[in-house]
């Protein structure tokens, strides 16, 4: 199985579409718009190039060369600015392959080298045991939880706070 990362670009916008939409949601901000159009991919995009290597790195995960998930590390500001925090998500048939924990590897690697950072801040939902391995597995150590700290879908969770340092 080849797994890349691979820079965005705005011809993506019809492929990201039809992955967003379909995404298992369960564990994912409610900013992302459902149904997710054409018209967000091709809007997120234009905010993806133009941040590119400025305020964060984000990457296609293509597996075998189809996109298969997507993947960020954002860089913070003011006093929090040498640290960002990593975002990624992959479609449901993918899960389970160790696909994310490559990578999430090939990414923070990126991001140490080509972001002015000292950690990476991983934030994931107590339940997602999958997300939570993927972090560990990949030398981020659990630093704590906020309590009570997301509500979504009517339930409320807490947030557990990961972080990797150079």
């Amino acid at each position: 199985m080849d797994i890349v990362l691979r820079k965005w670009n705005r011809g993506d916008a019809p492929a990201l579409s039809l992955l967003l939409d379909g995404i298992d949601r369960r564990y994912l901000s409610d900013r992302l718009p459902r149904p997710y159009t054409l018209t967000d991919g091709e809007q997120w995009l234009d905010m993806v190039l133009k941040q590119e290597g400025k305020a964060g790195i984000f990457r296609a995960v293509m597996v075998d060369g189809e996109l298969a998930g997507s993947i960020s590390v954002e860089q913070k500001s003011d006093v929090y600015r040498r640290d960002a925090e990593i975002g990624y998500l992959l479609a449901g048939g993918y899960w389970s392959k160790g696909i994310m924990t490559e990578a999430v590897r090939q990414m923070c690697a990126i991001a140490f080298r080509e972001l002015d950072i000292i950690r990476i801040t991983g934030l994931v939902y107590e339940p997602n045991a999958a997300s939570r391995r993927v972090l560990e597995k990949n030398g981020f150590v659990p630093e704590g939880f906020m309590r009570n700290a997301i509500t979504k879908d009517g339930s409320t969770y807490n947030l557990c706070i990961y972080g990797k340092q150079i």
